[in-house]
């Protein structure tokens, strides 16, 4: 497998009024194209801090950050927001859907932003829909959803760009237990068709659902 995320002795430091906080120490981590990785944690250990680095929304306070071979750590924040249109795909607990817009639409807006036309944005839309088997569901609002079926609609619109990486922040965290287990179900298909996978939870029962399960505690993998 090619290496798809190289992290180096990554450290991340806050200052907390006057005092540092040490979030990530030193960490150390490889990840292939086409792994399905979960990062395990208790709240506090460092797991959403490297998840914001691997996706792009903070640079480390020294070490560096490669993402299909490119040192991604020392660029330029309008830089770095290309990058999280092209490569990266993220699902969050919360869902971040627009109410005011229907599913399609919420699919589309990644694309919107990257410039692409109304015709391929919709083709582009209504095909990623289908896939997670939301078809039928087009014209909905998001109101109008159970919340497995909400999530489902996060995970189209992570993927409608193609990214490199699909990142997902505690994905069944507002979930059932049925409707999470869908939501899993979804992720094991996606890599099976060979979408890299990574998961943040802090549930041991959705980190078993992957093929490698990374554990972080005190800023440190362990």
């Amino acid at each position: 497998m090619k290496r798809l995320i190289s992290i180096e002795s990554v450290v991340k430091e806050y200052l907390m009024g006057k005092i540092k906080v040490t979030a990530l120490d030193g960490v150390c981590l490889e990840i292939n194209r086409g792994e399905f990785v979960s990062i395990m944690g208790p709240s506090g250990s460092g797991k959403s801090t490297l998840m914001h680095i691997m996706g792009c929304l903070d640079t480390p306070t020294s070490g560096d950050y490669y993402l299909d071979d490119e040192k991604v750590n020392d660029l330029k924040k309008s830089q770095l927001a290309v990058i999280r249109n092209r490569k990266i795909g993220f699902v969050f607990q919360t869902f971040n859907l627009l109410p005011h817009l229907n599913v399609q639409k919420n699919v589309e807006i990644p694309l919107l932003y990257s410039g692409v036309s109304r015709k391929i944005r919709k083709e582009k839309a209504i095909k990623i829909l289908g896939e997670v088997g939301l078809n039928h569901r087009l014209k909905h609002k998001p109101s109008e959803l159970s919340g497995g079926e909400r999530q489902r609609v996060a995970i189209s619109r992570a993927l409608v760009t193609e990214p490199s990486i699909i990142l997902a922040d505690e994905p069944t965290g507002n979930l059932d237990t049925t409707s999470g287990g869908d939501i899993l179900s979804v992720f094991d298909k996606l890599n099976e068709l060979g979408h890299t996978i990574i998961i943040v939870t802090h549930d041991i029962n959705v980190a078993k659902r992957a093929q490698r399960i990374i554990k972080i505690i005190d800023g440190q993998i362990v």
